[in-house]
C-alpha cells in the first residue's frame, strides 16, 4: 500500500489509509505510516480535487478579480478567479473557461496554461493549474455555488502587481499567479 517513491530512502511507507472527515469540497485522510528510520506514526492531510486559477485579462488589459469573504481568515479576499475541476470538464482548459464564467460572468476568448503547482504539499495533495485568459468580456451571469458570495472587479495589471509586491494582496494563489506571469 506504499504511496511514496519506493526507491527514495526518504520515502514513507503507508500501512493503512482512512478518510476521517468528508464534506463538500475536501476530505481529511489519516494514514498510518512507517518513516525511513522504522518509526511508526500517523499523518493527517487534506485531500482536495484539482483546481484552476485564472489571470484573466480584458481586451483593455485590466485583470478580472473576485472579492469574496474567507471565513478562515475573517475578511474579504481580493483574488484571481479560481475553482475546482468537475467531472463534466473535458480537461483543465475547459474547467478554466467554466470557472471564469461561473464566478465572474466573464467569458474568455482564449486560455493558455502557464503552470501547475502544489500550494501546500506539507498538509494537502491539492494541485492548482494556472491559466492566462485573454479577451475576457462580461457576457454571462454569475452561477455561484450555494456558499459563494462574490463581487467582481477589474484592476489594471500594474496595480495588481504592485498590490502583490506591497503585500496588499495576501491571497497565495493570486500572488503565485502574478509572479509566475512575471517570470514568463
Amino acid at each position: 500500500m506504499d504511496a511514496g517513491d519506493d526507491g527514495d530512502p526518504l520515502a514513507w511507507e503507508t500501512k493503512r489509509r482512512e478518510v476521517t472527515y468528508e464534506c463538500p469540497g475536501f476530505d481529511i485522510v489519516r494514514e498510518d505510516v512507517e518513516l525511513p528510520d522504522g518509526t511508526q506514526t500517523d499523518f493527517d492531510y487534506l485531500v482536495d480535487d484539482p483546481a484552476v486559477v485564472l489571470l484573466a485579462f480584458t481586451p483593455a488589459g485590466d485583470v478580472v478579480l473576485v472579492e469574496e469573504w474567507r471565513q478562515a481568515v475573517g475578511r474579504v479576499n481580493r483574488a484571481l478567479p479560481a475553482g475546482g475541476v468537475e467531472e463534466e470538464d473535458a480537461d483543465f482548459a475547459a474547467a478554466a473557461h467554466r470557472e471564469l464564467t461561473e464566478e465572474t460572468g466573464y467569458e474568455a476568448a482564449s486560455v493558455e496554461k502557464v503552470g501547475e503547482f502544489e500550494p501546500a504539499n506539507g498538509i494537502s495533495n491539492a494541485v492548482h493549474h494556472y491559466y492566462v485568459a485573454r479577451g475576457c468580456e462580461p457576457t454571462a451571469e454569475q452561477d455561484l455555488d450555494f456558499n459563494e458570495s462574490i463581487r467582481v472587479t477589474t484592476q489594471p495589471y500594474d496595480d495588481l502587481l504592485a498590490a502583490v509586491r506591497d503585500g496588499e494582496v495576501r491571497d497565495g494563489r493570486t500572488a503565485l499567479g502574478v509572479l509566475q506571469y512575471e517570470l514568463r
